[in-house]
């Protein structure tokens, strides 16, 4: 094989996207790498291109969902302030783990930077390893250089026990703590904020509702307007 110009930034992009919904492939001769989104009948073409000729399309084996929800996990031990990573384990645990990871970090800037290299640099690893893997010889090394996996952390997560108060309320126990400690000075505001919260909780529930009944009723209509006439 060939050295491959393998353009570095497009292939990063690719290890990040571990969408089912998303495909990619590089290009053995130009360093190019494809992706393709499934069910998308422009790309229909080249997908079946890069899927016929593998000689010259290598496909990309992202990084899985199950290994970047173990960087967040690994991430969380280290973290020394005992507030934040009891927060951190709540918001990791269950669906939508991910967004709530992010929510939370959004409040700590320091840590928030520190995640990003943490996982940029598990992210390179990775690909290094990938490379390794498939024992592809690459034209220009990789620009973050010889990152190698870390070693897995022996520290376990205290996650809460079952038949324990649910995360949810664990949630609203620390910012009844907050409402405490606010000054008096800044209350006025943090009740309006908590009712624009509350407020827009019930328009988005109201509106689902809507949409909801709209789409029982087209289907009653569709089924009315099907139906011959006995």
């Amino acid at each position: 094989m060939n050295p491959v110009p393998v353009n570095w930034n497009d292939l990063e992009t690719a290890f990040e996207r571990n969408s089912p919904e998303m495909t990619s492939y590089l290009n053995l001769e130009t360093g190019e790498v494809v992706m393709l989104g499934d069910g998308n009948p422009d790309e229909d073409d080249r997908a079946a291109e890069c899927l016929a000729a593998p000689e010259r399309f290598m496909a990309v084996e992202p990084a899985s969902s199950r290994e970047q929800y173990r960087w967040m996990e690994r991430f969380v031990t280290s973290v020394d302030d005992e507030t934040l990573r009891d927060r951190l384990i709540i918001a990791i645990d269950g669906k939508g783990a991910f967004r709530r990871f992010k929510d939370v970090l959004l409040h700590y800037p320091v840590e928030r930077e520190r995640w990003f290299t943490y996982r940029s640099d598990l992210l390179h690893a990775h690909i290094n390893q990938w490379v390794l893997d498939v024992e592809l010889v690459v034209a220009t090394p990789a620009p973050w250089g010889d990152a190698l996996p870390q070693p897995e952390t022996e520290a376990e997560l205290a996650r809460p026990a079952q038949g324990t108060i649910s995360p949810a309320e664990v949630l609203r126990r620390q910012a009844k703590e907050l409402i405490d400690v606010i000054p008096a000075v800044d209350l006025t505001a943090a009740i309006s904020f908590l009712e624009f919260l509350r407020d827009r909780g019930s328009s988005g529930l109201a509106a689902r509702d809507r949409d909801r009944d709209r789409d029982r009723d087209r289907d009653r209509d569709s089924v009315r307007k099907t139906t011959p006439n006995l």
